[in-house]
């Protein structure tokens, strides 16, 4: 792990049509997209998929759904 992996930056992602910004460390933001790039899915894709299920908050629930899918 690298300094770099823990910096926090933002995205703007559009969300069943609607903007919205989300904040993540930079190891789960490279993360999700090879998860998005292996399912054929694009990154506002693959997080509207995970807010669609989530219960709790965005940034949250994508940390969860990388941890889930790396194991």
């Amino acid at each position: 792990m690298t300094g770099d992996d823990t910096l926090l930056k933002k995205h703007s992602i559009v969300i069943a049509g609607h903007q919205t910004s989300v904040t993540l460390e930079n190891i789960f933001w490279r993360r999700l997209k090879d998860i998005a790039g292996q399912r054929d899915m694009s990154l506002s894709q693959i997080v509207a998929e995970i807010d669609s299920r989530r219960d709790g908050n965005l940034s949250s629930a994508i940390r969860v759904f990388v941890l889930r899918n790396s194991l």
